[in-house]
C-alpha cells in the first residue's frame, strides 16, 4: 500500500516539481497551496502517513497548520521553508515538527529525510502480530488472546483495533470510523462505534483507547 502524503507549498513550480518527483517513487501525493485548503483536507482525511509543509503560506501560516494538526494527531510533519534562522527552526520544533529541511534543496535528500521519518512512525507491532501488556491479536488471523488465554472477539472489533492503532494519536470521529469499516449502504447508527470501543476494552483489557468527547476516539500508548 503506497504511504499518503500531504504536501503544502504555496509555489506552484516548487508543488508540482516535488509532487511529481514523489508520485513516480511511489507515494500518493495531495497538493494543497495554502493553509486554510491543508487544515481542511487533513481534516476530512484520517489516513495520511506524511505532511511535508511549508512555513510561509497564504491565509493560514504552517506554524498554525501544524498547531492545528498536533491537537489531534501525531502524524509525523516535516517543515520545508526558505527560513534558516535559528528562531524559526526552533519554533518548528517547539509546535512538535518531526523534521526541518531548508529550501533550497535537494529532492534525493528529501526522499531520504521522508524515508526516516516513515520508518520512526511505524507502529510497535511486528507483521500482523501486535502485543500490548498482556494482550496479544493476530490481525491477519482474527483472533486474540489476553494471559494467553483465547479472547471471543468480533472480526469488526479487530478491525476497528488495528484501524486506531495506524493512527496513533489521531483522534477519529465516529463517522471517519464508519466510512472506513462499512460500505454506505450496510453502515450501521454510529452509536454502534460505541458498543465496539467498550467490548474491546472490556475483552482486551485495553487502557490505549482513550474517549476524546464530543469527538471520538484515539490510540495512545500509556507507560
Amino acid at each position: 500500500m503506497k504511504e499518503k502524503i500531504l504536501l503544502v507549498e504555496d509555489e506552484e513550480v516548487t508543488r508540482e516539481g516535488i509532487t511529481e518527483f514523489l508520485t513516480v517513487k511511489g507515494y500518493n501525493v495531495v497538493a494543497v497551496g495554502d493553509g486554510e485548503e491543508a487544515i481542511n483536507v487533513f481534516e476530512r482525511t484520517v489516513d495520511f502517513d506524511l505532511v511535508i509543509l511549508d512555513i510561509m503560506l497564504p491565509k493560514v501560516d504552517g506554524f498554525e497548520v501544524l498547531h492545528t494538526i498536533r491537537k489531534n494527531s501525531q502524524t509525523s510533519v516535516l517543515m520545508l521553508t526558505a527560513m534558516e534562522d535559528e528562531y524559526t527552526q526552533i519554533m518548528s520544533f517547539d509546535e512538535q515538527a518531526d523534521d526541518y529541511v531548508s529550501k533550497p534543496f535537494s529532492l534525493v535528500i528529501l526522499e531520504k529525510r521522508i524515508e526516516a521519518l516513515l520508518r520512526r512512525s511505524k507502529r510497535n507491532h511486528t507483521g500482523d502480530v501486535w502485543i500490548y501488556k498482556d494482550t496479544k491479536v493476530d490481525f491477519s488471523a482474527y483472533s486474540a488472546t489476553y494471559q494467553d488465554v483465547k479472547v471471543d472477539i468480533k472480526p469488526k472489533e479487530i478491525k476497528l483495533l488495528q484501524l486506531l492503532i495506524e493512527h496513533t494519536g489521531q483522534v477519529l470521529s465516529r463517522e471517519q470510523i464508519l466510512d472506513r469499516m462499512w460500505e454506505s449502504e450496510e453502515a450501521p447508527f454510529d452509536r454502534v462505534i460505541d458498543v465496539y470501543i467498550k467490548n474491546l476494552r472490556k475483552k482486551l483489557y485495553l487502557d490505549c483507547i482513550k474517549t476524546v468527547k464530543g469527538v471520538g476516539y484515539k490510540y495512545e500508548e500509556t507507560v
